[in-house]
């Protein structure tokens, strides 16, 4: 079970990267839909570092760390 969570992390990590990179891309462009871009990626984001939370608290609870 923690094999399946430690690869669960690393995409979550993997994917948060990618939200973070195309959230930078997109302070480049100027167009009128870049600020709605910006709000829908900056909570995307948000979603993405939830489930990472939630995966470290697995880990952590798999591991017997709160006993």
């Amino acid at each position: 079970m923690q094999s399946v969570l430690i690869y669960s992390l690393y995409a979550v990590i993997a994917a948060l990267a990618v939200v973070l990179a195309i959230g930078v891309l997109n302070l480049l462009k100027t167009d009128s839909k870049a600020r709605s871009r910006s709000n829908h990626l900056m909570r995307l984001r948000v979603a993405v570092q939830f489930a990472a939370v939630l995966i470290i608290v697995a880990i952590g609870w798999a591991a017997g760390a709160f006993r």
